[in-house]
């Protein structure tokens, strides 16, 4: 068992389309706010003094808030959120309709005009090895490592976790 925890708010994300292309900031009270409840929750379940983030901004400011703090702390590139390709940090309104509605239609097979698609999200989440017990992310690649409910639609994908929430997720998907 692992908890990943999505990351707190970026700055500048409102209305737009925020993947693994685009490297928004958090606020860094925030994010030491976070990293203050995964020690505390370290502390309370006794796990080791370890995490493991993203190398996005959003999640890599918790990490290093957790190494200050003498957490030994790991980027890996494998937790980066799904790459929306010519779509990331476009604003949702700028993305034509008939655009969106070809993702609909190919949900689990649309790579966003060199992208990612869900398929390879999905993939990529489940093949995901946890080096430890810890670990800070992204919404849609917590969505992707959680899901177990057949194949994804774009009714039976779920909202994404709040931000700064804990997910517990088995190690072996």
């Amino acid at each position: 068992m692992f908890t990943i925890w999505r990351h707190p708010k970026p700055v500048g994300a409102e209305g737009r389309c925020i993947g693994g292309r685009t490297d928004l900031p958090v606020d860094p009270r925030k994010a030491k706010r976070l990293a203050h409840r995964i020690r505390t929750h370290a502390r309370r379940n006794m796990l080791a003094r370890e995490v493991v983030t993203s190398p996005l901004a959003r999640s890599a400011a918790v990490g290093r808030w957790l190494e200050r703090w003498g957490f030994r702390w790991q980027i890996d590139p494998a937790l980066a959120e799904m790459d929306f390709g010519r779509w990331d940090g476009q604003s949702w309104r700028d993305i034509p309709a008939e655009e969106f509605e070809r993702w609909m239609r190919d949900f689990r097979s649309f790579d966003f005009d060199g992208g990612e698609s869900l398929n390879a999200l999905l993939a990529r989440a489940a093949g995901w090895q946890p080096p430890c017990a810890l670990a800070v992310g992204h919404g849609g690649w917590i969505n992707a490592r959680h899901w177990q409910g057949g194949l994804p639609t774009p009714s039976t994908w779920p909202r994404p976790p709040a931000y700064g929430r804990p997910t517990s997720i088995p190690s072996a998907a």
